[in-house]
């Protein structure tokens, strides 16, 4: 269908040639108008569009935390005067959930491997100034320890994939204990790239 549409705007723009043969040298015409489209689009010329990526801070908010957020959730256990409280997925639905859960925390760590993003989206400003870096500031440490911020994501796929297992087998023991894992992944990261200048206060015996 893309082939005849071409074939006929080219024939449409180029149709006036040579009256001696107008119906060959439009095909002609048509065809090298049409090849010609298909080098340029090949070449990534203006045809194309370039895809840019969303930034470490878009893909957090919109994919990875609140995945990690429902494996946090989905397994709880409370403890109040009326005694323990559990709580764990129960139909075939909160299973699933929690899978698909999985799978984006999965392709978010895969996401965040990705070369090329920045921190956060341009004129982004820090929200808790003199304890976080400015995002400039992060973007610029990711990219001088790129192996060590490569590691924590390849740690979360890790815990990724185990939950995915977890779901599938529902073994409700094994999701907390990923959970807790995961919660020390993720602040790892954060004190590695977003505020690692944090002061802790100093203990007096």
């Amino acid at each position: 269908m893309r082939t005849q549409i071409a074939v006929a705007l080219c024939s449409a723009v180029l149709g006036f040639v040579a009256p001696s043969s107008p119906a060959l040298a439009q095909q002609k015409t048509a065809k090298a108008c049409l090849e010609a489209s298909v080098i340029r689009c090949r070449a990534g010329g203006a045809t194309t569009d370039r895809q840019g990526h969303s930034s470490i801070k878009d893909l957090m908010e919109s994919i990875i935390d609140p995945s990690a957020d429902v494996l946090w959730g989905a397994v709880t256990t409370v403890v109040d005067q009326e005694g323990i409280h559990e709580t764990f997925p129960k139909t075939p639905e909160e299973w699933l959930d929690l899978r698909r859960a999985a799978v984006r925390i999965i392709e978010g760590a895969n996401l965040l491997m990705m070369p090329g993003r920045d921190a956060a989206p341009m004129g982004t400003k820090s929200e808790v100034p003199g304890v976080e870096l400015e995002p400039a500031q992060i973007t610029a440490l990711i990219k001088k320890k790129r192996k060590s911020f490569d590691a924590f994501a390849k740690a979360l796929r890790v815990l990724g994939l185990e939950a995915l297992r977890a779901s599938d087998s529902k073994d409700v023991a094994l999701l907390m204990e990923i959970g807790g894992r995961m919660e020390d992944v993720c602040e790892g990261c954060h004190k590695a790239f977003w505020y690692p200048n944090e002061k802790h206060p100093s203990t007096r015996n």
